[in-house]
């Protein structure tokens, strides 16, 4: 099986499709398709999708596994794959996977444990920690998602990081969830050198759109360094780093 070892940037900026193998294609949805479906319901969902052990310390606590040992691939197919039904996933993946009927098996080439789907009690589709790894890759990717990789230093920290975030579920747990795309798309529309309205917008692919929103706000800040290091009152420009006041810079 072909498992993807890189990903193309301008692919994804482009809006393809992305081919994970000949079983697994990730789609890129419109801001309309994202709307339709229900922004915060399709963040929770993608975000979940490529939770590692550290975005669930206190839920893994709760039974009994340590979070900062529990590899990504571990997490995902022993217990966040079964929540992934068909329905919530069709907006990445089409309608060719349901990984909540996906199972576990040891594959003896491997020598480790994989996730297969059957058809007629056979496997024909197989995600090992290669093929996870990549659709995860990909799907931060596109979002503009960064691997949380926070790891404390000892036990008693572990345990406070676990008690910080199991209080501050349950002071938020009541709260409603703020939108996170209304604000970003309300700011763009309304900023200097955003070529959409407030309706073309929704026509643009999830990524262009985040990275218009990284890339503006880039500008922007580079700006505000130019203009405060040349007024002659403001900072030094020869101590900041070249990256920030260059506009073609890399994103973070």
């Amino acid at each position: 099986m072909e498992i993807l070892n890189s990903i193309d940037d301008l692919k994804i900026y482009r809006g393809e499709d992305y081919h994970i193998n000949k079983y697994i294609t990730i789609r890129q949805p419109t801001l309309n398709e994202i709307c339709d479906y229900g922004e915060i319901k399709y963040f929770n969902m993608v975000r979940s999708f490529c939770s590692v052990g550290a975005d669930l310390k206190w839920q893994l606590d709760d039974i009994n596994v340590d979070y900062t040992k529990i590899t990504d691939f571990e997490l995902f197919s022993y217990i966040l794959s079964k929540n992934f039904k068909k329905d919530d996933t069709s907006i990445l993946f089409g309608d060719s996977i349901d990984f909540s009927q996906m199972e576990i098996k040891f594959n003896t080439q491997l020598k480790e444990n994989v996730l297969v789907a059957l058809k007629d009690n056979s496997p024909y589709l197989q995600i090992d920690r290669y093929v996870y790894s990549s659709i995860v890759n990909v799907i931060r990717k596109i979002h503009k998602f960064k691997r949380n990789d926070e790891l404390p230093g000892n036990e008693s920290t572990r345990q406070v990081l676990i008690e910080d975030a199991r209080e501050e579920y349950e002071e938020n747990k009541d709260k409603p969830q703020k939108p996170f795309l209304l604000p970003l798309i309300s700011t763009m529309v309304n900023s200097n050198g955003f070529k959409h309205d407030e309706v073309t917008v929704f026509n643009m692919k999830i990524n262009a759109f985040m990275d218009s929103v990284a890339r503006i706000s880039k500008i922007k800040n580079a700006d505000l360094l130019l203009s405060s290091g040349y007024s002659g009152f403001g900072i030094d420009l020869k101590k900041i780093n070249n990256n920030e006041l260059n506009y073609f810079g890399e994103l973070d």
